[in-house]
Formats: C-alpha cells, structure tokens, sequence
C-alpha cells in the first residue's frame, strides 16, 4: 500500500486498503449496473421490436449513436461542472441508449454464440484486470501508444464502411482485441492509483469513480463486439 496515501489519511495500512478496496468496489458496482442496463435493454429490445420496425426506422439507430458519442463526450467534459448524481445519472442513461442500439446484434446473431462470446470477453476482461491491478510494472508509458491505436482504430472502422475491404476488416478487428485489452489492464491501474489519493467520499472521488465505471464499461463492451466479429455465427 502506498505510505503517502496511508499517511494522507492518518490510519493503519490496513484502514488505507479498506478505502482503496471500496473505492474499486463501487466503480466495478456502478461498471456492472451499467452493462446490467444495456444487456437488459438490448434484449427487451430485441423480443418486443420486429426486424420490420427496426428497418423501417433505421435512421432513428444512427441518430442514437451520434448521441451516444455526444453524451459520452459531454459527460468527460462536464463531470468536474456538475453534481456526482447527475453524473451518475448521465452514464447510467448512456448505458440505457447502448442497449437500445447493441439490440441490433440479437437480430444478427445466435443467441449460443451471444453467450459464448459474452463469457469469453467477462473471463478476458477479468483476467486483464487482475492483471492491472497487481502487476509491479507502470502500464502509464503503454498509455499513448493505446489512445493512439484506439484513434486510428476509429478512422479504419469508419474508413472501411466506404472502402470495404474484407482484409482491413479483419486487421482492423483483431487490432480492436488487442487495444481493449491493453487498455483494460491500463485503466484498471489508472483507477487503482485514484483510489489511492481519495476515499471516495467526497464529490472529487465520487465523480472519479463514475469516470473509472465508464471507461472500463466502454473496455468491455468494446472489447466483447470484436471478439464477436471474431466468434460471430450469424442467425
């Protein structure tokens, strides 16, 4: 346990750990209720809504996507600028609107391959953060090459919509697996050394462990559409 971080808070070592555990403790809380939200969203969706309804309003699908990245960028911007619960609130309510798009891939997919996938990425993403969590090594210095790697994913994903290109795709594909990977590990460290400088009880550690849910929840469900390109058997 870091000493700076036991002496700020004037405990034992053991109190220090408690604090940083139940800081962790509510950002994997708040993580899992959010993927609670959309896989629930996402099925509903899915049983009650008829392939007919979703073609026929499919311009309603891009305008939800285009909010979502707005949300998810407004959120990041505001978060210091607005109470922890509307902050809460915020990602709970993008968690809820990724349901309502991710529905698409109950459509597409089988429901055994759904499942297997799903397990796959849970065992991947819980392995990677373990792995984040207690590794000696500073995963900071990997940091810019992930964010790197991660905005030129985007600019391939986007560019082969165009370009079509079944070779890039699946580069672009197993280039996804592995950012998401790396940036699990890394955003679980990130968010260990946050619990070690506040004890989540006041505003500044509230909003920090609502940042630390979002991005691991975007780790996962990142991490768990291109493992499905990959495990995929369409319906």
């Amino acid at each position: 346990m870091d000493q700076e971080f036991v002496a700020r808070y004037s405990g034992t070592p053991e109190q220090a750990a408690e604090i940083s555990r139940s800081f962790l403790l509510k950002v994997y809380n708040w993580m899992a209720m959010g993927l609670a939200i959309t896989g629930l969203v996402a099925f509903a969706v899915s049983r009650f809504v008829s392939v007919y309804v979703m073609q026929k309003y499919i311009f309603v699908f891009y305008g939800l996507l285009v909010f979502e990245l707005i949300l998810v960028w407004g959120l990041t911007w505001a978060i210091d600028k607005i109470p922890p619960f509307l902050g809460l609130l915020a990602f709970l309510f993008y968690a809820f609107l990724n349901g309502l798009t991710l529905s698409v891939i109950f459509y597409v997919y089988t429901s055994a391959t759904l499942f297997m996938t799903f397990f796959v990425t849970a065992g991947t993403f819980i392995g990677m953060s373990v792995f984040g969590y207690i590794t000696k090594i500073d995963l900071t210095k990997f940091g810019a090459f992930l964010y790197m790697g991660l905005f030129g994913l985007i600019i391939g994903t986007f560019a082969n919509i165009f370009w079509a290109n079944s070779t890039f795709y699946w580069l672009v594909t197993y280039a996804g697996v592995i950012i998401f990977v790396g940036l699990t590990a890394y955003d679980t460290q990130r968010i260990k050394k946050q619990a070690m400088e506040t004890d989540g009880s006041d505003d500044a550690g509230k909003r920090a462990s609502i940042m630390g849910a979002l991005a691991l929840y975007l780790d996962f469900i990142n991490l768990f559409l291109f493992l499905l390109r990959i495990f995929g058997r369409r319906s």
